[in-house]
């Protein structure tokens, strides 16, 4: 599971796509506490809950391995989801609008990174 990072701007995305995937974990922090926490329940919990599917990709993010790339994005559309439908419901609120915008924008520059890092056959790999 060692991908090498192959072009500049492979560089590029890597890096862009570990900020906004560490922008959308310390969003899901912040607004487990702002603007009030839930009470009653176990904000260890609540953040195992938001945090735990996430959080399982950071290493490999951060190294930038196409595989967890791609299930990552699998991951991301779960979350794009919950947000857009949060979104709707709370008529455009700006905690769940931003998550949504951080969501679309970490799949969308994982696959990106995916399209410029993809490792092309030379004559060499079909033998």
């Amino acid at each position: 599971m060692n991908d090498p990072i192959r072009a500049p701007r492979a560089r590029l995305t890597a890096r862009l796509t570990s900020a906004i995937y560490f922008a959308l974990l310390a969003t899901l922090v912040i607004t487990t506490f702002y603007p009030a926490p839930v009470e009653d329940v176990s904000i260890a919990l609540i953040l195992g809950v938001k945090l735990l599917p996430l959080v399982f990709f950071a290493v490999h993010v951060v190294r930038g391995h196409n595989r967890a790339y791609i299930w990552l994005s699998f991951v991301v559309l779960f979350y794009f989801t919950s947000f857009v439908v949060r979104a709707w419901l709370t008529e455009g609120a700006f905690a769940p609008m931003l998550l949504t915008t951080l969501t679309f924008l970490l799949f969308t520059l994982a696959m990106v990174h995916l399209k410029v890092n993809r490792h092309t056959m030379t004559a060499s790999d079909a033998q």
